[in-house]
C-alpha cells in the first residue's frame, strides 16, 4: 500500500504542525526482553526469538488499539521493521496506524552500533538499507528513524556521526521517505553540553549542505541548556525536532522537555511507564492515557 501523493503531504504537515508528540515503539531484539520485563513478561514466558517477538508485538498492538492512543495526542509511531511486517485485526500495521488511529508511520531502519570509537559509536552498516526502503514505501511508511551514539565532547568523533547520519538521511530522502536523523547525545556523559554545542555547529553545516527541497527532522537528547536546539526547529529542511527520553524518567523527561518550546516528545521507555501486562483494560488504558498526556502537555 504506497502512500499516495495526498496522502503523504497530509502526513507531512500533521508531522510538520501537528500538535502532539511521536511514540517510539521501535525496541529492537538487544532490547526487547527488558521491555518485556519491565511490562511483567517474564522470559520464561519465550523459548526462542520468534516468540519473544511475538510477545513484543502483543504489547504493541495493546497499545495501538488502545482507545488512549489517538491522533488527537500522538502524532506519529516508530516501527520496528518487524512490527511493519506484522498485522492488527487482518490489516498491515503501517496501514492500520494511519488508516484507523489517524497516526503517522515511521520505521527505524539501523542495523545498531559498531564499537565506540573517538567518544561515539557510529552505525554499523546497512547493505541492504534500499531494499527495505522500498518495501516501508510500499508498506504505507512515511519516515525513517537512525540511531547513533555520542558518549562524549571530541570533534572528530561528532563529526563522523553527523556526517553518517546526513549521507545515509540523503539515501532516504532519495528514496521518498522523510529521514529522523538520530545522534543521542548518552545523559551520563560528564561532557554532555560541550558535547551538544559542537553537535548543533555539525547539525547546521549539513542542514546548510542538503539541496533544497531535501526535509530531514531531528531526533536530539534533550538539551542541557534549554533553547539550544531552536535555530535547528527554525531551519527550513527541518520539519521537526523530536526530543527522546535517554534513559529519564517520564516525568524528569517531561519537566526537561517543556523548557524547550521548539521541540516534541518522541519517547519509549516514558510511554510504557508502569503499565503491565496483567492490568485490567480499564486499568491499562487509565495508566496509559495518563503517560500520553503527560508527554503530550510537555510537547506543547
Amino acid at each position: 500500500m504506497a502512500n499516495g501523493v495526498s496522502t503523504q503531504t497530509e502526513q507531512l504537515d500533521r508531522i510538520t504542525n501537528g500538535k502532539g508528540f511521536i511514540a517510539a515503539l521501535d525496541q529492537s531484539g538487544g532490547s526487547t526482553p527488558k521491555a518485556l520485563g519491565l511490562y511483567g513478561v517474564a522470559e520464561t514466558a519465550y523459548a526462542n526469538d520468534d516468540e519473544m517477538f511475538g510477545e513484543i508485538h502483543k504489547m504493541r498492538t495493546r497499545i495501538i488499539t488502545s482507545p488512549a492512543f489517538a491522533k488527537e495526542k500522538v502524532l506519529g509511531a516508530i516501527l520496528f521493521e518487524k512490527t511493519m511486517d506484522n498485522v492488527i485485526d487482518g490489516t498491515p500495521v503501517a496501514q492500520y496506524l494511519w488508516d484507523s488511529c489517524g497516526v503517522v508511520p515511521f520505521l527505524k531502519v539501523d542495523k545498531g552500533l559498531d564499537a565506540e570509537a573517538n567518544g561515539v559509536q557510529v552505525m554499523k552498516p546497512m547493505p541492504d538499507l534500499d531494499a527495505l526502503l522500498a518495501r516501508a514505501k510500499d508498506a504505507g511508511i512515511f519516515g525513517t528513524k537512525m540511531r547513533s551514539v555520542i558518549k562524549e565532547a571530541n570533534v572528530e568523533g561528532i563529526k563522523s556521526v553527523v556526517a553518517q547520519q546526513f549521507e545515509v538521511g540523503k539515501q532516504i530522502a532519495a528514496a521518498g521517505l522523510v529521514p529522523i536523523i538520530e545522534p543521542e547525545v548518552d545523559i551520563h556523559s560528564t561532557t554532555k553540553g560541550e558535547a551538544e554545542v559542537l553537535l548543533k555547529g555539525e547539525i547546521l553545516n549539513q542542514l546548510n549542505a542538503l539541496e533544497e527541497g531535501t526535509k530531514v527532522a531531528l531526533k536530539l537528547t534533550i538539551p542541557t541548556e534549554a533553547g539550544i536546539y531552536d535555530a535547528l526547529a527554525d531551519h527550513p529542511a527541518v520539519v521537526r525536532v523530536v526530543a527522546l527520553s535517554g534513559g529519564y524518567s517520564t516525568a524528569d523527561a517531561c519537566e526537561k522537555l517543556a523548557q524547550n518550546s521548539k521541540m516534541i516528545a518522541s519517547f519509549s521507555r516514558a510511554l510504557t511507564e508502569g503499565l503491565n501486562v496483567a492490568m485490567s483494560e480499564d486499568e491499562y488504558n487509565a495508566a496509559l492515557g495518563a503517560n500520553i498526556s503527560k508527554i503530550y502537555d510537555a510537547s506543547l
